[in-house]
């Protein structure tokens, strides 16, 4: 299940413990608005954290789908986090799983927080060698609706840079099998603050590569990202182009600007006109 992306695909993570980010994280623009209470959270802070995290979400009407990054559900940590949140008077749309290594982590959180008339979509972190050796299986839970991509964690687990190159293989490994679970993938952030052309140029990797989203750990990194995942104008005017020539050849093989084009491509096409024309 995708979640709301009126305002654009980013998806922004905020402390739980700064209240005063609060309003900025809601209004930045990003589709997913995340309040975090995993490892923005030093050990001592996490009950204070569970509790101010709930004013995230006092705030009926907010222009996005707001959601909470938990603890592992495997912790003593994560269990208080359920505790607490199915206690919450204000709940999440959203539950990110961090650490998920097995379909049984997303049940786990489904079986504490599913009640009656309240159901949040429940995305699973993929941070760990192991969650990719396992992918298959995690994204067969039934209650599961999207796939994060986790690449700090990634990295340091495996001793790698940060870099594209790095984490390419990791990248097109979720991609695949999110693609075969007909459930979206949203790309991790880039870290480096001051710097929106390698903020661009990454965002412009992970859309080609099939991402629907990709995370921001800044406001303003938001507006970027937006105008990256959104169609330009060059895009769906050569996808109408597209979808007019298969017509014209009755779907038969046939060629766009000098481009040989057939059914893979007038599918794509269809897809990105019924996303943008809000059609299904």
């Amino acid at each position: 299940m995708e979640p709301n992306s009126s305002r654009g695909r980013a998806w922004i993570i905020t402390p739980g413990l700064r209240r005063e980010r609060f309003a900025a994280a809601r209004s930045s623009g990003a589709g997913v608005a995340l309040v975090d209470i995993e490892d923005s959270v030093a050990m001592q802070d996490k009950q204070l954290a569970r509790t101010t995290a709930e004013q995230f979400f006092e705030r009926p009407g907010a222009p996005c789908t707001l959601g909470v990054r938990m603890n592992s559900p495997l912790t003593l940590e994560g269990a208080k986090d359920l505790v607490a949140m199915a206690a919450y008077t204000a709940k999440p749309d959203l539950v990110l799983v961090p650490k998920t290594e097995s379909a049984r982590d997303i049940e786990l959180v489904a079986g504490v927080l599913d009640d009656e008339g309240y159901t949040p979509d429940i995305w699973a972190l993929i941070e760990t060698p192991r969650a990719f050796d396992r992918l298959p299986a995690i994204l067969r839970a039934p209650r599961l609706g999207g796939v994060v991509f986790g690449s700090a964690d990634y990295a340091a687990t495996v001793r790698c840079g940060l870099g594209w190159d790095a984490l390419v293989y990791a990248r097109s490994a979720l991609i695949n099998a999110a693609t075969a679970a007909k459930i979206p993938a949203v790309d991790a952030p880039v870290y480096e603050l001051d710097s929106p052309d390698a903020l661009r140029r990454e965002a412009e990797k992970a859309k080609e590569l099939g991402f629907y989203g990709k995370g921001a750990v800044h406001p303003r990194q938001a507006t970027i990202i937006n105008e990256v995942f959104t169609p330009s104008g060059d895009e769906i005017a050569h996808a109408r182009a597209i979808v007019a020539a298969g017509v014209k050849s009755g779907n038969g093989v046939t060629s766009v600007n000098g481009q040989m084009i057939g059914t893979p491509f007038f599918a794509a096409a269809r897809a990105l006109l019924a996303e943008v024309d809000g059609t299904p």
